[in-house]
């Protein structure tokens, strides 16, 4: 389970990290993560939210994905800049795909976004 803490709740925080973060897609997941430097709020610890829409499958499958997602990411939040908004948005091949395949693509999406940006990119 996700920390209490870590949990991101406000509608407003998830249109931010949509929005304005950096991105990287995966065939079963997208992965947006906004920096702290980028907006305020730097000394709050790194907020993380769950996006399982209805392509997914029913409410049985989106709740399974969701607890899946959120044990996955749990012991990457130390990676995690204070203060960043890290959002997890679930494709429809994510309701099928194996633990395995879930877990090399999320880990794939955020080694892409929290390695150093390259210069002109963002």
């Amino acid at each position: 389970m996700l920390p209490s803490g870590n949990r991101m709740r406000r509608r407003d925080d998830f249109t931010l990290a949509v929005r304005r973060g950096r991105r990287a897609g995966r065939p079963t997941v997208v992965v947006h993560l906004l920096h702290p430097d980028e907006e305020p709020g730097a000394a709050a610890p790194p907020l993380v939210g769950f996006i399982v829409a209805r392509p997914v499958g029913n409410a049985v499958v989106r709740n399974s994905v969701r607890r899946r997602l959120r044990h996955l990411v749990r012991p990457h939040l130390d990676r995690l800049p204070a203060g960043s908004l890290l959002v997890v948005r679930a494709n429809p091949r994510a309701g099928k795909a194996r633990p395995g395949e879930l877990a090399a693509d999320l880990e794939s999406a955020l080694d892409r976004l929290l390695r150093p940006a390259s210069k002109g990119r963002r």
